[in-house]
Protein backbone atom coordinates (compact mmCIF):
# COMPACT_ATOMS: atom_id res chain seq x y z
CA UNK A 1 0.00 0.00 0.00
CA UNK A 2 2.70 2.54 0.91
CA UNK A 3 4.46 1.81 -2.33
CA UNK A 4 1.23 2.75 -4.31
CA UNK A 5 1.02 5.99 -2.27
CA UNK A 6 4.37 6.99 -2.83
CA UNK A 7 4.64 6.18 -6.28
CA UNK A 8 1.15 8.35 -7.14
CA UNK A 9 3.46 10.92 -4.98
CA UNK A 10 5.33 10.58 -8.13
CA UNK A 11 3.19 10.57 -10.54
CA UNK A 12 1.63 13.92 -9.23
CA UNK A 13 4.89 15.58 -8.94
CA UNK A 14 5.58 14.58 -12.32
CA UNK A 15 2.63 15.82 -13.88
CA UNK A 16 2.57 18.93 -12.36
CA UNK A 17 6.28 19.63 -13.11
CA UNK A 18 5.52 18.65 -17.13
CA UNK A 19 2.90 20.81 -17.19
CA UNK A 20 4.71 23.81 -15.79
CA UNK A 21 7.65 22.94 -18.39
CA UNK A 22 5.03 22.76 -21.35
CA UNK A 23 4.15 25.95 -20.35
CA UNK A 24 7.70 27.76 -19.41
CA UNK A 25 10.05 25.85 -22.18
CA UNK A 26 7.18 26.34 -25.34
CA UNK A 27 6.91 29.81 -24.52
CA UNK A 28 10.66 31.32 -24.26
CA UNK A 29 10.34 35.15 -23.15
CA UNK A 30 12.43 34.69 -20.44
CA UNK A 31 16.16 35.63 -20.47
CA UNK A 32 18.42 33.38 -22.62
CA UNK A 33 20.24 31.30 -20.51
CA UNK A 34 23.54 31.43 -23.28
CA UNK A 35 22.50 33.76 -25.74
CA UNK A 36 26.19 34.70 -26.26
CA UNK A 37 27.62 31.37 -26.37
CA UNK A 38 24.65 29.75 -28.38
CA UNK A 39 26.00 27.48 -31.14
CA UNK A 40 25.01 24.32 -32.75
CA UNK A 41 25.35 22.25 -29.60
CA UNK A 42 25.81 22.64 -25.86
CA UNK A 43 27.18 20.06 -22.55
CA UNK A 44 25.73 21.47 -19.00
CA UNK A 45 26.74 19.08 -16.07
CA UNK A 46 24.73 19.32 -12.94
CA UNK A 47 25.84 16.69 -10.25
CA UNK A 48 25.83 13.52 -11.00
CA UNK A 49 24.45 14.17 -15.14
CA UNK A 50 25.63 15.75 -18.06
CA UNK A 51 23.06 17.09 -20.69
CA UNK A 52 23.49 17.54 -24.02
CA UNK A 53 22.16 19.53 -26.38
CA UNK A 54 22.63 18.75 -30.40
CA UNK A 55 22.30 20.06 -34.25
CA UNK A 56 24.30 17.73 -36.31
CA UNK A 57 24.19 20.53 -38.65
CA UNK A 58 24.62 24.13 -38.04
CA UNK A 59 22.88 25.30 -41.23
CA UNK A 60 20.57 23.31 -43.42
CA UNK A 61 19.09 23.73 -46.61
CA UNK A 62 15.25 23.56 -47.00
CA UNK A 63 14.43 20.27 -47.57
CA UNK A 64 16.67 18.44 -45.45
CA UNK A 65 15.96 16.30 -42.58
CA UNK A 66 16.93 18.53 -39.54
CA UNK A 67 18.47 16.26 -36.58
CA UNK A 68 18.42 17.37 -33.51
CA UNK A 69 19.18 15.32 -30.48
CA UNK A 70 19.29 15.26 -26.11
CA UNK A 71 21.79 13.42 -24.59
CA UNK A 72 21.82 12.61 -20.56
CA UNK A 73 24.69 10.96 -19.23
CA UNK A 74 25.12 9.33 -15.68
CA UNK A 75 28.79 10.00 -14.19
CA UNK A 76 28.22 9.70 -10.75
CA UNK A 77 29.55 6.55 -8.26
CA UNK A 78 27.27 3.43 -9.30
CA UNK A 79 27.09 1.43 -11.94
CA UNK A 80 23.69 2.64 -12.90
CA UNK A 81 20.63 4.61 -11.88
CA UNK A 82 17.22 4.65 -12.71
CA UNK A 83 15.19 7.35 -13.08
CA UNK A 84 11.41 8.88 -13.51
CA UNK A 85 10.05 10.90 -15.81
CA UNK A 86 7.15 11.64 -18.41
CA UNK A 87 6.99 9.95 -21.94
CA UNK A 88 10.41 11.19 -22.10
CA UNK A 89 12.73 13.10 -19.85
CA UNK A 90 13.58 14.96 -23.08
CA UNK A 91 11.86 18.51 -24.42
CA UNK A 92 12.35 20.29 -27.33
CA UNK A 93 10.54 23.29 -27.67
CA UNK A 94 12.05 26.10 -30.08
CA UNK A 95 11.47 29.32 -31.32
CA UNK A 96 11.41 30.99 -34.79
CA UNK A 97 13.41 34.28 -34.52
CA UNK A 98 12.56 35.40 -37.95
CA UNK A 99 8.93 35.27 -37.65
CA UNK A 100 9.10 35.20 -33.81
CA UNK A 101 6.99 32.31 -33.85
CA UNK A 102 7.04 29.57 -31.03
CA UNK A 103 6.82 25.98 -31.64
CA UNK A 104 5.75 24.00 -28.81
CA UNK A 105 6.62 20.33 -27.32
CA UNK A 106 3.98 18.77 -25.93
CA UNK A 107 4.19 15.51 -24.57
CA UNK A 108 2.27 12.21 -22.27
CA UNK A 109 2.32 12.69 -19.08
CA UNK A 110 2.84 8.72 -17.88
CA UNK A 111 5.50 7.76 -14.82
CA UNK A 112 8.40 5.69 -16.56
CA UNK A 113 11.38 4.60 -15.19
CA UNK A 114 14.69 4.59 -17.12
CA UNK A 115 17.97 2.82 -16.31
CA UNK A 116 20.97 4.68 -16.84
CA UNK A 117 24.25 3.17 -17.04
CA UNK A 118 27.85 5.17 -15.87
CA UNK A 119 29.32 6.44 -19.10
CA UNK A 120 26.50 5.23 -21.52
CA UNK A 121 24.16 8.06 -22.76
CA UNK A 122 20.33 7.91 -23.27
CA UNK A 123 19.71 9.68 -26.32
CA UNK A 124 16.50 10.77 -27.91
CA UNK A 125 15.73 13.08 -31.32
CA UNK A 126 13.24 15.86 -31.49
CA UNK A 127 10.06 14.69 -32.85
CA UNK A 128 8.28 17.53 -35.30
CA UNK A 129 6.09 19.00 -32.66
CA UNK A 130 4.01 22.31 -32.51
CA UNK A 131 -0.19 23.05 -32.42
CA UNK A 132 -2.00 26.02 -32.24
CA UNK A 133 -5.65 26.95 -31.20
CA UNK A 134 -8.23 28.72 -32.91
CA UNK A 135 -6.99 32.01 -30.84
CA UNK A 136 -4.11 31.70 -33.94
CA UNK A 137 -3.69 33.33 -36.75
CA UNK A 138 -3.89 31.50 -40.71
CA UNK A 139 -0.22 32.84 -41.17
CA UNK A 140 1.05 30.59 -37.96
CA UNK A 141 -1.89 27.59 -38.36
CA UNK A 142 0.25 27.53 -41.99
CA UNK A 143 3.57 27.54 -40.39
CA UNK A 144 2.92 24.71 -38.18
CA UNK A 145 0.92 22.38 -40.46
CA UNK A 146 4.09 23.36 -42.93
CA UNK A 147 6.53 21.52 -39.93
CA UNK A 148 5.83 18.18 -40.87
CA UNK A 149 7.10 18.78 -44.34
CA UNK A 150 10.74 19.96 -43.22
CA UNK A 151 11.56 23.22 -41.25
CA UNK A 152 10.71 26.08 -43.22
CA UNK A 153 13.88 28.71 -43.93
CA UNK A 154 14.37 30.68 -40.75
CA UNK A 155 16.87 31.08 -37.34
CA UNK A 156 15.80 28.55 -34.77
CA UNK A 157 16.35 27.90 -31.49
CA UNK A 158 16.06 24.94 -29.40
CA UNK A 159 15.63 25.68 -25.51
CA UNK A 160 15.77 21.57 -24.61
CA UNK A 161 16.23 20.36 -21.24
CA UNK A 162 16.08 17.49 -19.60
CA UNK A 163 13.16 16.46 -16.63
CA UNK A 164 13.17 14.21 -14.30
CA UNK A 165 13.66 12.45 -10.91
CA UNK A 166 15.67 10.02 -9.28
CA UNK A 167 13.43 6.92 -8.42
CA UNK A 168 14.27 6.00 -5.14
CA UNK A 169 11.81 3.25 -5.01
CA UNK A 170 14.27 1.36 -7.11
CA UNK A 171 17.38 2.97 -5.77
CA UNK A 172 17.23 1.77 -1.88
CA UNK A 173 17.06 3.00 1.60
CA UNK A 174 19.98 5.87 0.59
CA UNK A 175 18.04 7.26 -1.85
CA UNK A 176 16.02 10.69 -1.18
CA UNK A 177 12.18 9.74 -0.98
CA UNK A 178 12.56 6.42 0.57
CA UNK A 179 12.27 8.51 3.88
CA UNK A 180 9.21 10.21 3.18
CA UNK A 181 11.46 13.51 1.44
CA UNK A 182 10.21 14.24 -2.08
CA UNK A 183 12.40 12.31 -4.91
CA UNK A 184 15.51 14.62 -5.86
CA UNK A 185 14.59 16.28 -9.52
CA UNK A 186 16.39 17.54 -12.49
CA UNK A 187 15.88 20.14 -14.50
CA UNK A 188 18.60 20.69 -16.82
CA UNK A 189 18.31 23.21 -19.56
CA UNK A 190 20.47 24.49 -22.67
CA UNK A 191 19.89 26.12 -25.98
CA UNK A 192 21.11 25.68 -29.43
CA UNK A 193 20.69 27.52 -32.56
CA UNK A 194 20.77 26.36 -36.27
CA UNK A 195 19.15 27.87 -39.47
CA UNK A 196 17.46 26.67 -42.54
CA UNK A 197 18.19 28.60 -45.83
CA UNK A 198 15.03 29.46 -48.06
CA UNK A 199 14.52 27.30 -51.27
CA UNK A 200 16.02 29.10 -54.27
CA UNK A 201 13.82 29.83 -57.00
Amino acid sequence: MRRYLYMGFILMLMLTGCAKQEMQGADPTGPSLNKAARGNQAEITDGDFVYRLVSEKEEHEQGDQVQVYGELEYIGEEDEITIGHAASAFYFPMKELTRDYNISYAMNEPYITTKLKKGEPLREYYKIGGGYDSRDDKTFKDFIRSLKDGFPGGRYVVYGSADFVIDSMSQGASQSGSNGEEPKRYKIQAEIEFSVNEEKE
